[in-house]
């Protein structure tokens, strides 16, 4: 339990409180996600500059997610038995540093074939933090307070717009290699401030939430099951394969549709790689603070109140806004694509407060590394193919368009499958109080 930041307030666990180690780790872990999101999202703001230097196709630009995206899913797994075996804290500073490094060699990158290599390296690292963080969140804070914890996290995949718009400005200004350089100072601070983050002890809130104890001075440590069998185990839980499945489709779409869309602007519409980088970017973040309010706001009240509450308000908000995100891509006026996406971004954000806290509620804390590990890798590898479906359907049909509508498909079933995972959600979670209640 190396660390200072996130200890006890009191000096003693109070599980009746909403942040029993304060509000310390969930800011240090929102920093985590934001400086990881903008710079996975600098490629998209930039990627017209970067075509243009070395002359590269859609199919080439839009492999470049695909193949980090594999890399990133290979990694899932092994860095779920990590996040379940050594300290969490650690793992994720270590690979904030490694993210540094791997954002430094974009910037200084010779030719196109290193540039590849730099960003599949920093898909992989940023990929092992995910189950870590995921894990460390639950057992920072108790279920009624997780939905918050999650959303504000989680919200930094689409806060990573400002990547985006960061990087459409600074390229513009200067170079596409300054926006990559710019990065890799909050990549080493951030990865200094979680070297001091206090490592919580697996399961200790869930037992003391169960059972209303304090804590005790020494607990038993728990012995981990086999690998395998605890895979087995985490993947016998119904509620968490729809969700994955779910998210996973969705992340298809989103990673497809979001990763051209400066480049629709900048052909489509004639703007300029700043503006079309600043709108993608505005969008992503105004729409996504949005959503998560609402989502919080709907998820607090209908968690419950109604079976599945937080997949009500998650699912139903996926399934609308890809109906909506499908309306925008037949606009033909910049604004009205702008108005129409934004709406969009907004409905499918409301999935992510919710969507995160219920995956935690249904996974039993020892095994909360593999939970999240196994949704990582599902929506990495659903994410993997999405640039690449646009890329290539541009280069042989001539619009970016016609790749982005056949991604809305498996949007809409994304949204349908988080729905369908309300009818054991009840039973899943139930299951694991009961469990942390009979743990000594």
């Amino acid at each position: 339990m190396v660390g200072t930041l996130g200890s006890p307030r009191a000096g003693a666990i109070d599980a009746q409180a909403r942040a029993p180690f304060g509000w310390a780790p969930l800011i240090v872990l929102f920093i985590v996600g934001l400086v990881d999101r903008i710079e996975h999202n600098l490629l998209s703001g930039v990627l017209p500059l970067i075509q243009r230097e070395w002359g590269f196709s859609d199919t080439a630009a839009g492999s470049i997610p695909t193949a980090a995206a594999l890399a990133a899913a290979i990694v899932s797994l092994p860095a779920g038995y990590l996040a379940d075996r050594f300290s969490r804290t650690r793992i994720i500073a270590v690979v904030v540093f490694v993210w540094a490094i791997a954002t430094l060699g974009s910037g200084l990158a010779t030719g196109f074939v290193i540039f590849y290599l730099m960003r599949v390296l920093l898909a992989a690292a940023e990929n092992i933090d995910n189950p870590a963080a995921g894990s460390l969140l639950a057992d920072y804070y108790p279920p009624v307070s997780r939905a918050k914890a999650y959303g504000l996290t989680r919200v930094t995949t689409y806060l990573g717009g400002v990547g985006t718009l960061l990087g459409g400005v600074l390229a513009e200004m200067f170079s596409w290699r300054t926006a990559f350089l710019v990065m890799v100072v909050p990549g080493v601070l951030t990865a200094l401030l979680v070297w001091f983050l206090r490592e919580p002890r697996r399961g200790e809130l869930d037992r003391l939430v169960a059972k209303g104890e304090a804590a005790p001075a020494t607990p038993a440590a728990e012995p981990k099951p086999p690998f395998w069998q605890q895979l087995r185990q985490v993947m016998a839980i119904p509620t968490l394969i729809f969700v994955c499945v779910g998210l996973s489709f969705l992340t298809l779409g989103l990673a497809g549709i979001f990763y051209w869309l400066p480049t629709l602007m900048v052909r489509g519409f004639d703007v300029g790689v700043g503006t079309a980088g600043s709108l993608s970017g505005l969008i992503t973040v105004v729409g996504t603070l949005t959503g998560t309010l609402v989502g919080s706001w709907l998820g607090r009240k209908w968690h419950g109140s109604r079976k599945g509450g937080r997949l009500l308000a998650g699912g139903g908000g996926i399934t609308a806004g890809s109906l909506v995100l499908a309306l925008a891509l037949s606009m033909d006026s910049i604004g009205s694509l702008t108005a129409l996406v934004l709406l969009a971004c907004s409905l499918m954000s409301i999935a992510i407060p919710n969507m995160m806290a219920c995956v935690a509620d249904v996974v039993p804390a020892a095994s909360r590394g593999i939970g999240f590990a196994v949704l990582q890798l599902l929506i990495t590898g659903g994410g993997a193919f999405g640039s690449l479906i646009v890329g290539i359907a541009s280069d042989r049909l001539g619009s970016l368009q016609s790749g982005m509508y056949l991604l809305v498909i498996p949007m809409v079933v994304g949204g349908l499958l988080t729905l369908g995972a309300r009818a054991s959600f009840e039973r899943d979670a139930r299951r694991v109080l009961e469990d942390a209640a009979r743990r000594p």
